[in-house]
């Protein structure tokens, strides 16, 4: 019997692993994750500021296996070798004929000690956990978001949230290196996002970066000291470290360059985060939306490897995408039309209650939502 060795229980390995299970009778399937849960990651910034319950933003990555017949090794990848066929963890080598790579995205601290070992990130349930922890319990009164894209600024938008429901004054604050929030996104989303920190009294110092961070406090280009200060880092991701060795070519953030139907190899396929998919429109933006239909795409052309039949291209649809805050003056490009405030709210946390995991996290994410 061939073996498929999926790598990753986010989003892309999951919707693959579900895909291939159908295969069970002629195709033994193991997924490898170090983590026992799937964190769900566009509703993280919520545990901080809209008081979603982490229990509802996780799904075990066991029960999901054993329900669908798939082997779960909870164990972490160490190497792979794309020539000789094989994934190695801590304990075993373990062989393959077909390699599903959907091993994500994580913090990228820019190999700086420092940083790691001196602020807060937002990986997963536990990173929101203790954000929330240390916002309530710690006194800070300074909050320093390092990185202005999507992740800075629902984190920036949800501590607000947090303190003015605490009464609290404290400053929040936006670091980023470039010249502008946001990166390569519309001009209009960037104005509207600016001016709802107007709002909010949330500060955006571009053109900046931390200098300095001691303990509590932290020294910011071209300001003063910042005592009593909480800093979170968003400032980019990379792919796992494991992922270096393989011998692929790769984009600056560590992503695999793959071809039309999503391979690095004849039968390696890397998806999600960990890929860099090029279409027509140029490289695709990391998105819960690409990496499902990622895994269906590769479960597909699987089969028809098992089948001998010609493989399939991934077509990407876009579908769009949202920048929800948490005030819910929130914006986004969805099927072509620019929208602003309730409604690309409301439709982010519809998408994120239809793409969740398991009726208990559906209805406790709902339950939250309308106490609000």
């Amino acid at each position: 019997m061939k073996k498929a060795i999926i790598v990753g229980g986010g989003f892309a390995g999951l919707w693959c692993a579900k895909g291939l299970s159908a295969l069970k009778n002629i195709l033994e399937v193991a997924l490898i994750d170090k983590s026992l849960y799937s964190n769900f990651l566009p509703m993280l910034p919520d545990c901080i500021g809209r008081g979603i319950d982490p229990e509802y933003l996780t799904y075990s990555i066991k029960d999901f296996c054993s329900k669908h017949s798939i082997k779960f090794l909870n164990e972490e990848i160490m190497s792979v070798s794309l020539e000789q066929n094989y994934v190695a963890t801590k304990n075993s080598d373990i062989p393959y004929d077909f390699l599903v790579i959907a091993c994500g995205s994580e913090t990228n601290f820019y190999n700086n000690p420092l940083i790691q070992n001196n602020v807060f990130k937002l990986d997963n349930v536990e990173d929101a956990r203790r954000i929330f922890e240390s916002v309530e319990g710690a006194g800070f009164d300074n909050f320093v978001i390092s990185g202005g894209g999507y992740t800075g600024v629902e984190i920036a938008t949800n501590l607000r949230a947090i303190l003015n429901k605490e009464n609290r004054g404290s400053r929040v604050i936006i670091v980023e290196k470039g010249a502008s929030i946001l990166g390569p996104l519309p001009q209009w989303m960037k104005d509207y996002c600016l001016d709802n920190f107007k709002r909010l009294n949330i500060e955006v110092l571009a053109s900046s970066a931390i200098e300095k961070i001691e303990a509590d406090k932290i020294l910011i280009t071209g300001q003063n000291e910042l005592g009593r200060a909480m800093l979170i880092w968003a400032a980019g991701v990379k792919i796992p470290d494991f992922t270096k060795t393989i011998s692929v070519e790769k984009n600056p953030q560590g992503r695999m360059k793959v071809d039309e139907y999503l391979r690095a190899r004849d039968n390696c396929f890397v998806l999600g985060d960990s890929a860099q998919v090029v279409s027509k429109a140029g490289p695709l933006r990391m998105g819960v939306q690409f990496s499902i239909n990622q895994g269906i795409s590769a479960a597909k052309n699987i089969r028809r490897l098992l089948c001998s039949r010609p493989l399939k291209k991934y077509n990407p649809v876009d579908l769009g995408y949202i920048i929800p805050m948490a005030n819910n003056r929130s914006c986004g490009h969805i099927m072509g039309m620019d929208l602003k405030g309730r409604l690309p709210t409301l439709m982010h946390y519809l998408m994120c209650i239809y793409r969740s995991f398991g009726i208990k996290n559906r209805l406790g994410i709902i339950k939250r939502l309308l106490l609000r």
